[in-house]
């Protein structure tokens, strides 16, 4: 199942140096949450480089910044990667404080369970529930993610169990394959980029981040004219009638 087409054109470079020249791009920022395993790494590694890396040392947390465009809109892309193995029931309080702050910091969500291994696509469920916990009356927008579709021979989770789940949850399901299909990866995270953008109240605008224009400069040639004219003898005003 995929969301609804759209545009390819997803440019991405660093993000520069703040200047007084330019309007600063709109933030937006997105957490890819999910059991260890899963591929939550590679994903953002693949959304970024457009390169596949297969092993990952398991991660503490790691947060990536880039300057994107989508479709014309000037954004400052920041993906928090969060580390896997968290259980929102078992897990210490100081585990469950950390993961809530970065839930609290972003504005929208990706869920990431692996088509290979049903345990991940059980904390799927958990982990959205939090996240309505912590954003109770927010709307932001959160997408189920089925990744290694490629792994068909080892699946446990079938496809109808994705779209049942998100459904229920009222959320976006897509399933992919990080390591064939790098278009599928880049819908997932420009599609979210969308939505968090519409929250922000930015669709229907062009936001630009051009050089403030400059006044315009006199026209010398006209100055020239006018300074003429002003040292130039008046006309004699006509005499009157006696």
């Amino acid at each position: 199942m995929r969301p609804l087409s759209m545009s390819g054109h997803f440019l991405l470079s660093p993000i520069p140096e703040s200047s007084s020249d330019y309007l600063l791009p709109k933030d937006i920022k997105l957490a890819v949450l999910g059991a260890g395993r899963v591929g939550k790494s590679a994903m953002i590694v693949r959304f970024l480089t457009k390169r596949f890396i297969g092993d990952y040392e398991p991660n503490t947390g790691k947060l990536y910044s880039r300057l994107v465009y989508v479709e014309g809109d000037q954004l400052s892309l920041q993906i928090q990667d969060t580390p896997g193995g968290v259980q929102i029931q078992d897990s210490l309080p100081q585990v469950v404080d950390s993961l809530s702050k970065c839930v609290q910091w972003a504005e929208g969500f990706l869920l990431v369970y692996s088509i290979t291994d049903y345990d991940s696509y059980l904390s799927i469920r958990p982990l959205y529930q939090h996240i309505r916990k912590v954003h109770p009356d927010s709307k932001a927008p959160v997408i189920i993610v089925g990744n290694k579709g490629d792994l068909l021979h080892a699946r446990q989770v079938q496809t109808q169990d994705g779209i049942q789940l998100a459904n229920e949850l009222g959320s976006l399901f897509l399933e992919i394959s990080t390591s064939e299909n790098y278009e599928d990866v880049c819908d997932v995270f420009q599609h979210l980029c969308k939505e968090v953008s519409k929250m922000h109240g930015l669709s229907g605008e062009r936001r630009r981040a051009s050089i403030i224009p400059r006044p315009r400069s006199p026209n010398m040639q006209d100055l020239k004219r006018r300074f003429k004219q002003a040292l130039s003898p008046k006309v004699k005003a006509p005499t009157a009638l006696g």
